[in-house]
């Protein structure tokens, strides 16, 4: 095997999971965030930060994430709008998974070293492929029944990869399941597993239209 390459990257965590495809916005307002991005914008294109999922602790404060996620995805800056009290509203894209191998905490914001992941089919996925997205087709349809509110629907993407990533973007999961999917090793394995995911909150959706729907359905329970 030869050596693994690793490079340094600047991290955010965050209470949510970034796949390669989805669309960010981010309104950053902590300095150490501020500082990040004015950063970034020193550096040539394409300019990026690990967003990583926190497993124990928070958002917001100094040390607030106190374990993080080893799998998270690169954000690349697409959009940056600063305001006058040096705040930024941002719009970022997920780009390449990376597995998080040591932290770096000698700036105001998280660094880490980073090895990037590769992106392979697997064996065989368009068997899967297809009944996920029968799977999704179904469910989407079901939570728009359900009182969801506006449901994408767009087709999603031919090939197994992407596909697996906009279907993991689109599910309505808790972190758990959403980091599971981002973890897992190729596009076959990460749609069976979507696959066993869609078929339960299919079965889930199929019966909350006969109950009253404000017991179940807030404002939490959106298409991310």
């Amino acid at each position: 095997m030869g050596e693994v390459v690793t490079e340094r990257l600047a991290l955010f965590p965050l209470g949510t999971v970034l796949f390669p495809g989805l669309v960010l916005p981010l309104h950053l307002f902590e300095d150490r965030y501020r500082r990040l991005i004015g950063d970034l914008l020193d550096q040539p294109e394409p300019r990026g930060f690990g967003v990583v999922g926190i497993e124990l602790g928070h958002e917001v404060g100094e040390g607030a994430a106190h374990r993080l996620a080893e799998i998270g995805c690169v954000a690349e800056l697409r959009e940056v709008t600063p305001h006058p009290d040096g705040r930024y509203d941002v719009v970022t894209v997920g780009t390449r998974r990376f597995r998080l191998k040591e932290l770096d905490r000698s700036r105001p914001y998280l660094r880490g070293e980073v090895e990037f992941l590769p992106e392979e089919p697997g064996s065989d996925p368009e068997p899967v492929a297809a009944r996920v997205r029968r799977l999704f087709r179904l469910y989407r349809h079901r939570l728009g029944a359900a009182g969801a509110g506006h449901v994408d629907r767009a087709e999603p993407p031919e090939t197994p990869v992407a596909l697996s990533y906009a279907i993991a973007a689109s599910l309505v999961l808790d972190g758990h399941d959403k980091q599971r999917l981002l973890e897992c090793e190729d596009a076959t394995l990460r749609l069976e597993a979507e696959r066993e995911l869609l078929a339960r909150e299919n079965r889930i959706l199929d019966v909350l239209p006969m109950i009253p729907a404000g017991q179940f359905l807030d404002g939490s329970f959106t298409p991310n």
